[in-house]
């Protein structure tokens, strides 16, 4: 691979696009984004199918009634684990 992200082959910049859109940066600002047409449109569907995902599947917040079992059965644990000591 050429040092020179400008000049990197579509295969390393696609090779290290998982990594760079896990690192939350701007994928779009990469200079090989800059300045190559097939990589900016793979990016562009890429964002397209994470947009739809979303929609797909919507955040949903669970009950107070759920965060509290979960505390309680978090604070039995502990206490198990420590009246087993």
């Amino acid at each position: 691979m050429n040092g020179d992200p400008g000049k990197m082959s579509c295969v390393d910049f696609q090779a290290q696009l998982p990594d760079l859109i896990a690192s939350g940066e701007d994928a779009a600002a990469h200079p090989h984004v800059q300045g190559c047409a097939r990589c900016s449109a793979l990016l562009a569907d890429l964002r397209t199918i994470a947009e739809a995902a979303r929609q797909l599947f919507p955040s949903v917040e669970p009950p107070d009634e759920v965060w509290e079992q979960i505390e309680s059965a978090i604070k039995r644990e502990d206490e198990a684990a420590s009246n087993a000591e």
